[in-house]
């Protein structure tokens, strides 16, 4: 099917005809949340216990049959069933057993593979279901995206770059990032000077998150003003906000713990999500330690595995986790032990 805008599936909903299938895909969480939200409107208010369901991919005991059975199960006084996926990466772009983020060959058919019942619905999805999942990137090379291609409907939300892989006007970039910033102003009730609106176009990037979170600052610190202007934004979005993507991977490669550390803090801070920088992390691990300094990527990888358990299962604040390893991974002590949690908020915290 081809895919649609966010804007042609709010309108789908509104009319109340769409689609039985949606994936949702992208680096703008913001939207992709808000989007994934306007489906619960399809069902009415005091029907959405028994035909809403929002789960995540991550969380144990959910699995492919899972989310097919509740796909399947048919609406109670209601026209329709409507099951929302977050997380949905980890089935769309899982990670081998024992290996981590390795690509495996999307036609080995050798073993079984824990997606089949999924793909099975999806090219025979329930009408009376609208099933929607929600991932920050898929691997185009599997049968299930193969198979979503036919039968579902595509919503790509990739913020500032317009594609994952699109080739970044800069100039471009900026300008439609004013126009975010201006808009998000103006619905807020408020002005802004063109400068400062400019200054926070230009100091998120290309990074949809860090602009989403410097404008909320922005609007926070500016309240009740009628108009925000240069010297407001100088004072709340801070120039470091515009950090290098890859500060923190440059830093851990230096063995450089505290701009690292300072890096990740600014990166949390303007939006960043925590699986997010994980993966980052995974990917420098994977592709750059690996072949700089072999001899630390075993003890490198037990430390991502347990942040990603740690993350997964809630065991603990994600900034704290990430601290810690990020603090192992630049080879600072000896490594963390299980046990007390003691410390200041915010501080890194051993286990």
């Amino acid at each position: 099917m081809p895919s649609a805008t966010p804007a042609a599936v709010r309108k789908q909903v509104a009319q109340g005809n769409p689609d039985p299938l949606y994936l949702i895909v992208g680096d703008d969480d913001a939207e992709m949340l808000t989007l994934a939200g306007d489906f619960a409107s399809l069902v009415e208010d005091e029907l959405r216990a028994f035909n809403m369901e929002r789960v995540y991919a991550t969380d144990k005991g959910v699995t492919p049959a899972s989310i097919v059975e509740s796909a399947q199960l048919l609406p109670m006084m209601a026209d329709r069933r409507v099951v929302v996926v977050l997380r949905a990466e980890k089935l769309l772009k899982p990670r081998r057993r024992g290996k981590l983020d390795e690509d495996v060959d999307p036609d080995d058919d050798s073993a079984p593979v824990e997606s089949d019942a999924l793909e099975a619905y999806v090219k025979n999805p329930e009408p009376r279901s609208v099933l929607v999942l929600v991932a920050s990137d898929v691997d185009r090379t599997r049968r299930l995206y193969k198979a979503l291609q036919k039968t579902a409907t595509i919503v790509e939300c990739w913020g500032l770059k317009g594609s994952k892989d699109a080739r970044v006007d800069l100039r471009q970039v900026a300008r439609q990032a004013e126009q975010i910033v201006r808009q998000a102003v103006t619905d807020a009730g408020q002005q802004i000077d063109s400068q400062a609106a400019r200054l926070v176009a230009e100091r998120a990037g290309t990074d949809i998150s860090r602009l989403r979170g410097d404008v909320g600052r922005l609007l926070l610190y500016a309240a009740g003003r009628a108009k925000i202007t240069l010297a407001d934004v100088r004072e709340v979005v801070s120039a470091e906000t515009a950090q290098d993507d890859w500060a923190v991977t440059n830093a851990i490669q230096r063995n450089d713990a505290a701009e690292a550390l300072k890096h990740l803090g600014l990166a949390l801070e303007g939006g960043a999500v925590p699986y997010m920088v994980l993966g980052q992390l995974a990917w420098f691990v994977r592709e750059k330690l690996s072949m700089s300094e072999p001899r630390r990527v075993p003890a490198a990888i037990e430390a991502l595995f347990r942040t990603d358990l740690d993350l997964k299962s809630s065991g603990g604040d994600p900034r704290v986790l990430l601290e810690r390893l990020v603090i192992e991974l630049c080879g600072a002590g000896s490594g963390p032990s299980r046990g007390s949690q003691a410390g200041r908020p915010g501080a890194v915290q051993r286990f």
